[in-house]
């Protein structure tokens, strides 16, 4: 485990429109890029158990995005997933990356499916495959818990002040099927309070209904990509489990799904083996070196 004092120490910043971005790199410039892009309402961090060893095989690139983790949280800005994808697109050329691999969960799938759909807007390649984890990527097929729900109504503010850690650990430990230590639950606690966080979180959330605006782009995005595609699912998550994998193998032709057993809504903490057994297999399949 590295905790998230480390992982802060390990990390950089940039600037992005006056705004702090938190970020980290690994591995070894010569290998194939990999880009991660975690969820709601978490991080960056959340990918600190699978680090260590995605390092040895990729050059590893991850980023808090704003109103997430370490990076700034600007009150009253109008966070949007084409504001996210824009700031990737920066990070991208920043770091001089032309062509890259994307591993993501939860509202980084939205984000990943935003950037296919811009390399099929300007007839490019530059993401060469995709690993998606756990998200919501079918509006009608996502099951919102009830604090999702009240986020997003104009009571969102009061009930994000009112949330207590306590009330996030059950809503935690009610998404995800396999028990989260202590000492992770407080990191992802710590990091979405840092910067005052909570009072972006209404404003964070607004994707879902985003979702719903951009759903023929998005979910043409993953019909219409040239890219190979995996989906990893942890069949236990009440919001996107086993319901989102049967509509994603109605929804994509020949879909790659790898569906896990007793896992919930974050398999790259609750199974990382298990996500990088499937990852590796996908990356082998596909010819990628990992």
């Amino acid at each position: 485990m590295i905790s998230v004092e480390k992982w802060h120490q390990q990390g950089e910043y940039f600037q992005y429109e006056g705004n702090n971005i938190f970020f980290c790199k690994s591995g070894n410039r010569e290998k194939p890029k990999l880009l991660l892009i975690h969820g709601f309402p978490t991080s960056s961090w959340d990918w600190h158990f699978l680090w260590p060893e995605l390092s040895k095989h990729f050059h590893l690139f991850t980023m808090d995005m704003i109103g997430f983790g370490f990076s700034d949280k600007p009150e009253g800005f109008d966070y949007t997933t084409k504001y996210q994808a824009d700031l990737f697109e920066f990070f991208l050329a920043r770091e001089n990356l032309s062509d890259y691999h994307i591993l993501a969960h939860d509202y980084g799938d939205t984000v990943a499916q935003e950037l296919l759909a811009r390399d099929l807007d300007n007839e490019r390649e530059t993401v060469r495959s995709v690993l998606l984890l756990n998200g919501g990527l079918f509006p009608e097929t996502a099951k919102p818990i009830l604090l999702q729900k009240l986020l997003m109504t104009p009571l969102g503010k009061i009930i994000a002040r009112l949330t207590t850690y306590k009330k996030f650990k059950k809503n935690f430990n009610h998404i995800c099927h396999q028990s989260i230590p202590e000492d992770i639950l407080s990191g992802f606690w710590e990091l979405m309070n840092h910067n005052n966080g909570v009072a972006a979180i209404p404003r964070l959330i607004r994707y879902m209904k985003e979702r719903t605006v951009f759903r023929s782009r998005w979910l043409g995005a993953l019909q219409n990509s040239t890219c190979p595609i995996r989906f990893i699912n942890g069949l236990e998550d009440p919001i996107s489990g086993k319901h989102m994998v049967t509509r994603y193998k109605q929804l994509i032709a020949n879909a790659d799904v790898v569906e896990l057993q007793d896992v919930g809504h974050y398999p790259q903490v609750e199974a990382p083996k298990s996500i990088l057994d499937g990852a590796t297999d996908f990356w082998r399949k596909h010819n990628i070196p990992a």
